[in-house]
């Protein structure tokens, strides 16, 4: 029997390192320190360096990273934030939390990341903020956003896109602020829930710093009223061990886009595939868009028959989540967002999948369309 390609197996990569995970495991249990101290400064400082940034703060996940990123700023009631409306729920949730207003804003065609006309239709003399979404591991393109919104500060959601590149700068080092997670599924993936906030700006890493550890600067002193948003020493650890091979895994993902884009790029299918050719390109997912919304579905249970993952991301944009209904319709249609939420479908992408899993998935698309 023809084992299944898994959508995602996490379990590959970290077999792989069972014996050195364990090792840090019972070092940190020998330490005592399970929140920040050493860990979790040695990881920031080697996560700065990486990211091109000179601050790096951990937060206990990568929602927290937005909604301290946001506090950083001061965001909150009467204020509007514009994020894209095809994106995972917790850019537009962070900022709902924050008691200022979510703008929905329309994505681009190819890499649904956040179209920089679009923004500029949403922005209002109530606009506080801009978060720009680096989706599925492509990099917003910041340079038009930074212009359009002018003083307006522009976040980076960075939560798929750790490594990520834009004309020679990483992700997280491209706005004001940026902001990732470190979930499982994750670029970096840990072992649980993780993220971090990067900024160049002093006042605002030391204001992140204090919101992380619920307002104090010092013990028991509360300058800010914050949250409970630290990382914790075991998830550091743990990651630090895994930084340095981020490089190498990256590679595989974008050897598994390019192989894809061989196999179902020139068979003449009514698909559109990802930018291959995008050398900044993480593939934290691997997202094509059928041209005939009515095939998706199909499409998903023709592979799942076969033993082949695939996920939707996203099934409906932000401005129709039943939540967001008494903001009322955006002020500009989103045909983009609402047309990717029908179209799309992630294949699996992971970097321990295989060359030989690659094709199956090819050839089982090639069949779907005869």
């Amino acid at each position: 029997m023809t084992p299944p390609v898994p959508f995602f197996d996490r379990a590959r990569g970290d077999l792989a390192l069972r014996d050195e995970l364990t090792a840090v495991f019972q070092s940190v249990v020998q330490s005592g320190r399970y929140i920040l101290g050493p860990e979790v400064e040695a990881f920031e400082s080697e996560c700065a360096a990486y990211l091109g940034v000179r601050h790096a703060i951990g937060v206990s996940s990568g929602t927290d990273a937005l909604l301290a990123a946001l506090m950083a700023l001061g965001v909150g009631a009467g204020d509007e934030v514009v994020c894209p409306a095809y994106t995972f729920f917790a850019t537009a949730g962070a900022v709902h939390r924050t008691g200022a207003r979510p703008v929905f804003a329309d994505v681009l065609p190819g890499s649904f990341n956040l179209d920089p006309a679009s923004l500029a239709r949403a922005l209002t003399a109530r606009t506080r903020a801009v978060v720009a979404v680096h989706l599925f591991g492509a990099c917003a393109p910041m340079d038009e956003l930074l212009a359009v919104a002018r003083s307006v500060p522009v976040l980076e959601d960075a939560a798929q896109a750790f490594g990520a590149e834009r004309a020679g700068r990483r992700a997280g080092a491209l706005g004001l602020l940026g902001c990732f997670s470190f979930f499982p599924t994750k670029n970096l993936g840990g072992f649980g829930d993780g993220g971090l906030v990067t900024t160049d700006d002093g006042d605002l890493a030391d204001r992140v710093r204090a919101l992380r550890a619920q307002g104090a600067r010092e013990k028991h002193r509360h300058t800010l009223v914050g949250g409970n948003f630290r990382l914790d020493a075991l998830q550091a650890a743990l990651l630090r061990r895994k930084l340095p091979r981020l490089g190498a895994l990256l590679e595989r993902r974008r050897d598994h886009a390019a192989q894809y884009a061989s196999l179902l790029g020139g068979a003449g299918l009514p698909i559109s595939l990802p930018d291959a050719g995008d050398a900044g390109h993480t593939f934290n997912q691997y997202v094509i868009r059928l041209h005939d919304a009515s095939l998706r579905d199909r499409l998903r249970s023709f592979l799942a028959a076969r033993g082949i993952g695939a996920e939707i991301y996203y099934p409906a944009p932000l401005h129709l989540q039943p939540c967001f209904a008494p903001l009322g319709p955006p002020a500009s249609a989103l045909p983009v967002a609402e047309s990717a939420a029908r179209e799309t479908l992630a294949l699996p992408i992971f970097p321990e999948l295989t060359g030989d899993e690659v094709a199956r998935v090819a050839a089982a698309i090639r069949a779907f369309f005869g």
